[in-house]
């Protein structure tokens, strides 16, 4: 049995190995027909463009390997039952359950790389892609890049700030806010024109700013102008201006997990990113779904087994992808909780694998 498995694993990794190149090459000559236009209207040198698609290798890689986790599964099977490799395994007392047991195993392995692949390569890969995108192919964003404008903040319920202008490279903000509650009642209010950020001493410091104090009924009781070198706490720091400069969909599972931790804490409904979290390691299962799906395909009709798994497994795929967005969408809706709502689809594909996986011959 152990040279079977190394047999079945060997011809199951070489399908697995063209097919996802295949994938990767179609991938790749789609995109650059898409974004040739914008290529030649920014003027974007070669070498960059190369750097584009190094970038964003790890994406399509990623994308590609359930689709191709499914063929190599309807590939292997299909070509033992063509050169009825399969027929003599059974005739020696093999069971199919025992022939998928290496593929099954494979499927386990690769999901969890898939995971960890993701959540660090593919990320790394978007976020230098976003940024080559935002420098040559984007007029007008490169200063976007460095600065923000409108942005609101709310730290613990406590602190609610708005920054007119904020610059994330000198960690400088222009038309600041600060209102200070206590149990939903308006405290103190802090307006200041520019504060910029004291590294060794974690503080801001502005050379003019006004303090109103209320009471509380609301009511404005005493007001303070200073206009001397000043500074202070004001309850946010230059980190949570730059995280929420970040797309969450960019952030790694631990980074992401800290991100809605402080959402919590400031009282934000956390439900839709949740749901990316969750989807984060439901989605890296795929591939262990589609093998157990592809395996009864085939095994269903041995004789035409290759060509019906061949067709079934372009139905299936669509059909997964669409029955894991419609669970996306109805978590983002807080129709069902986040982890029901990133596996359902796992689990009902599951399900129906095992079930064909059970009727077929043994």
């Amino acid at each position: 049995m152990k040279k079977l498995d190394i047999y079945l694993a060997r011809q199951f990794l070489a399908i697995l190995t063209m097919a996802i190149l295949g994938f990767i090459c179609v991938f790749i000559i789609v995109d650059i027909f898409e974004n040739l236009d914008k290529f030649i209207d920014s003027a974007v040198p070669f070498p960059v463009v190369l750097r584009y698609y190094l970038f964003t290798l790890p994406w399509f890689f990623n994308i590609g390997l359930p689709m191709s986790m499914l063929i190599a599964t309807v590939f292997s099977i299909g070509l033992l039952a063509k050169r009825n490799e399969l027929t003599a395994m059974k005739a020696t007392g093999i069971s199919v359950y025992r022939i998928a047991v290496p593929l099954i195993i494979i499927g386990f392995l690769v999901s969890a790389l898939s995971f960890v692949f993701e959540d660090q390569l593919v990320i790394w890969g978007n976020v230098h892609r976003g940024d080559i995108t935002e420098e040559y192919m984007k007029k007008g964003r490169r200063k976007k890049r460095s600065q923000r404008t409108n942005v609101f903040l709310q730290r613990a319920e406590k602190y609610h700030i708005a920054i007119g202008r904020y610059n994330l490279k000198q960690h400088t903000a222009d038309g600041v806010t600060v209102q200070i509650m206590d149990d939903g009642i308006l405290r103190e209010r802090i307006d200041i024109n520019r504060v910029t950020w004291i590294d060794s001493l974690e503080l801001w410091a502005t050379d003019q700013h006004s303090r109103r104090i209320f009471n509380n009924a609301g009511e404005e009781v005493a007001v303070h102008i200073v206009t001397n070198d000043t500074l202070l706490a004001l309850g946010f720091i230059p980190e949570d201006v730059d995280r929420k400069s970040t797309s969450p969909e960019e952030l790694n599972y631990h980074d992401l997990t800290g991100f809605i931790a402080q959402l919590r804490e400031n009282g934000v409904d956390t439900t839709r990113w949740e749901v990316v979290r969750e989807y984060k390691i439901s989605f890296a299962f795929t591939n262990l779904i589609v093998v157990l799906f592809g395996l009864p395909l085939v095994l269903l009709k041995p004789k035409g087994g290759l060509s019906f798994g061949a067709g079934m497994s372009v139905l299936v795929i669509f059909g997964y992808y669409a029955f894991i967005k419609f669970g996306q969408s109805m978590g983002y809706k807080a129709l069902l909780e986040p982890l029901l709502a990133a596996w359902i689809g796992n689990v009902v594909f599951s399900i129906g694998g095992l079930i064909l996986l059970v009727s077929v011959r043994k």
